[in-house]
């Protein structure tokens, strides 16, 4: 088995280098993109939530009914300069306008814009736009200052926002985001500016935290747009933040303690507006939650303080030769179920536990804020071990095939089972392969074979011959030998085949097997004998010759007809050994078996046996030793009986 376990090892880790090479290319072609992404927000659900020991950002919502109290959309200029003085009399550290304001919106615009003026923690938002949606300018106050910044929002494929954006425009013209510089008028006050990474200065540094920057293939994304600087939103409070009402604000309901030196951002919460998207946190609800625009925004200015002034890890992805080793290894380990595990009831059972255990391993990078791959290594698991395991079932059902060809009618199950068990020993690339071996070779035949031929019809003959035949190949292989062949009127059977014998202990043992055979023969010839005579038919006589020695055993013929056989000149002297004085009998009438001194070495006195002397062999230069089995001896038992 060793040899056929190497060489399908090999063939197994090829098949599981091939599966990894085909799951890293549908990923990279996005086939397996939308299932990663489903992933991914599962884990985002599940993780552990993570809270700030407070609440750093407020929102202040407008909602249908404020806009049915005031009468009016958008709000007038005038309006929305009283709601910011009221907002500023609340003395937060920053407030973030997400209502877009690049067109006056009479009356009050010069109200509004002297507002805008005298409080310089005021930031405003504009929007860049895409091919299908236009954009829209920051208000004219504040367009050529810092006080602005974009609040494009990145959605997936699917609905699903799980992406934001720091940076966008390039080397000559930087925007910030809107979140991020509400984020830095916060951080002003604790003294903390953006820094450069000191390792990689193309990343930036909030406290003591860089941020990743999401790139096009990062996680589980295939060529996904990257423009500008993005990370992955972290959703670490999961968009709950002290909300408040635009007539709270009004009507002065608001604790000042619940927005002093915190960041307020004004916005909607309006079905007319439309300001609404889909997180990962809005899967696996019979309604599905969605939130607002400035609630989104929210999240990622909390993640950007919980960065500088908790040492809040953004999430991160694994590099790309990483990802590629953990897909590799899963692959890999995919092929040992294949190998091993041949139950269909325990390869479902392995196959459970393996993505049990792949799920935790890939929960436990998600808490340590690493994206693992999920989809693609559990694809390569499954795609490996059933490759493997087809590949060594068909594999095994064609050595299994050739076989049963070879053996399966010539010997006895349990000797088959055997044979199957130890296949590698004589079976390569599923075909025999020729090797040497030490056997006990026999050879039968008839006495007066021919003259009894001569007095029945071809059918009749055949009947006859079966009735003999058919006994004689059970005792063979009852004995544990392999018929080769039948001769017409004889057969040729091996003690020691296909396996090979490496001690003389079984080389022994099948001597004396196979002599045991020739005994149990005697006595089938007489009861055949027996039964023939009262049926009207011949009766025969039976020679046998037996010898052990070195031959080569293996299969003869072509792939469409097999036989698997032995050759040598052990087999030779079997063969003239019961050819030997062929009208000579010894002992038994009916049946006389003849042995070499090669085969009589091993019998240890157990049979007892008449010394023919040495003789010449038909074909043969030397002589051989010869002796004639009279039947195995009988122990007398403690009773005085016999055994």
């Amino acid at each position: 088995m060793v040899k056929f376990f190497k060489s399908t090892l090999v063939v197994s880790l090829l098949i599981g280098i091939v599966v990894f090479i085909m799951v890293m290319g549908i990923r990279v072609l996005g086939y397996i993109e939308f299932a990663e992404l489903i992933a991914y927000d599962l884990y985002k659900r599940i993780q552990p939530p993570y809270q700030s020991l407070e609440s750093r950002v407020v929102l202040v919502e407008i909602s249908d009914l404020d806009i049915q109290n005031i009468g009016l959309w958008p709000l007038p200029d005038n309006v929305l300069a009283v709601v910011l003085e009221k907002l500023e009399n609340l003395k937060p550290r920053a407030i973030g306008l997400d209502i877009y304001r690049d067109l006056p919106v009479p009356p009050g615009t010069e109200s509004f814009e002297k507002t805008m003026e005298a409080h310089p923690n005021i930031v405003a938002t504009m929007k860049f736009g895409t091919q299908t949606v236009a954009e829209i300018s920051p208000p004219p106050v504040v367009r050529y200052t810092d006080r602005f910044g974009f609040n494009d929002i990145l959605v997936d494929p699917g609905g699903i926002v799980r992406r934001g954006i720091m940076f966008l425009g390039n080397e000559n013209n930087v925007f910030y985001s809107f979140s991020l510089r509400l984020a830095l008028l916060y951080l002003q006050h604790e003294g903390i500016s953006p820094e450069p990474d000191p390792v990689r200065p193309e990343l930036l540094r909030l406290g003591n935290v860089t941020i990743p920057r999401f790139l096009s293939n990062d996680g589980g994304y295939a060529n996904a747009d990257d423009r500008g600087y993005q990370f992955l939103i972290d959703y670490g409070s999961r968009a709950v933040f002290p909300r408040f009402s635009l007539a709270d604000l009004l009507e002065g309901k608001i604790d000042p303690a619940a927005v002093e030196n915190k960041i307020v951002i004004l916005g909607t919460r309006a079905e007319g507006v439309k300001d609404f998207f889909y997180t990962p946190f809005s899967r696996g609800h019979v309604i599905s939650q969605q939130v607002t625009g400035t609630a989104l925004h929210a999240c990622m200015v909390s993640q950007f303080l919980s960065s500088a002034l908790e040492g809040r890890v953004s999430m991160s992805v694994m590099a790309e030769w990483k990802e590629g080793a953990w897909i590799l290894l899963w692959s890999l380990i995919g092929v040992l179920p294949g190998l091993f595990v041949r139950s269909p009831l325990k390869f479902a059972a392995v196959a459970v536990a393996c993505l049990i255990t792949l799920l935790l391993a890939v929960y436990t990078f998600f808490v340590g804020r690493v994206w693992a791959p999920l989809v693609p290594p559990a694809l390569a698991w499954s795609a490996s071990g059933a490759m493997v395991s087809a590949y060594i079932s068909n594999r095994e059902r064609l050595e299994r095939k050739v076989l049963m060809r070879l053996f399966s009618q010539h010997v006895s199950k349990e000797v088959a089972e055997n044979i199957w068990s130890e296949r590698d020993q004589f079976i390569v690339d599923g075909h025999p392969r020729s090797q040497k071996l030490t056997v006990t070779t026999m050879f039968t035949d008839f006495r007066g074979f021919t003259s009894v031929a001569e007095k029945m019809q071809p059918q009749e003959l055949f009947d006859w011959l079966n009735i003999y035949l058919e006994g004689m190949a059970g005792i063979v292989m009852a004995h544990g030998g392999i018929i080769n062949s039948f001769t017409g009127d004889g057969l040729k059977a091996d003690f020691g085949t296909p396996i090979p014998r490496l001690t003389e202990e079984e080389i022994g043992r099948d001597a004396v097997n196979a002599v045991r055979c020739a005994e149990a023969m005697k006595a089938e010839m007489q009861r055949v004998n027996k039964v023939c005579e009262e049926r009207g038919l011949p009766t025969v006589s039976m020679r046998i010759g037996l010898y052990t020695g070195d031959v080569v055993a293996g299969a003869l013929g072509s792939k469409e007809r097999l036989q698997y056989t032995t050759i040598g000149d052990a087999v030779n002297i079997a063969s003239r050994l019961e050819s030997f004085a062929k009208e000579v009998t010894f002992g038994n009438d009916s049946c006389r078996v003849i042995v070499g001194e090669s085969t009589k070495r091993y019998l240890d006195n157990n049979f007892i046996v008449e010394e023919i002397g040495e003789v010449s062999l038909k074909g043969k230069g030397r002589k051989v030793r010869a002796f004639c089995v009279l039947g195995e001896k009988r122990v007398e038992n403690f009773e005085g009986g016999s055994a």
